[in-house]
């Protein structure tokens, strides 16, 4: 029996977060998505980051209480995202769920 790959179960129709994105943008598009993250890629599309809406909320409600603007996604996100591949296996990613790692993986 043929093991399931993440690229069975992926889902590819959200577009990533562009560097240089305001944080309201992100907000927004965390939540028409209903998702609690994206991956953030640069102009040739290559992930060089990854932003939560934990990471959204607290710089807003920093930003706002000091009145600094709205701040970009470059200022908040991760900047070392792990990845999978999409031929990774669903069995290993499952494993990496359980072991407490992040729970969102950009492909």
């Amino acid at each position: 029996m043929q093991s399931l790959k993440v690229s069975d179960v992926m889902w590819n129709h959200i577009e990533p977060i562009r560097r240089g994105t305001p944080l309201t943008k992100v907000v927004k598009t965390l939540l028409h998505n209903h998702v609690t993250g994206l991956p953030v890629v640069d102009d040739q599309r290559k992930v060089i980051g990854f932003v939560s809406e934990q990471d959204c909320i607290h710089a807003l409600l920093v930003s706002n209480y000091h009145h600094e603007g709205d701040p970009i996604v470059d200022d908040v996100m991760f900047r070392n995202p792990v990845t999978i591949s999409a031929e990774m296996s669903v069995v290993d990613l499952a494993q990496n769920l359980g072991a407490g790692k992040p729970k969102v993986y950009p492909v």
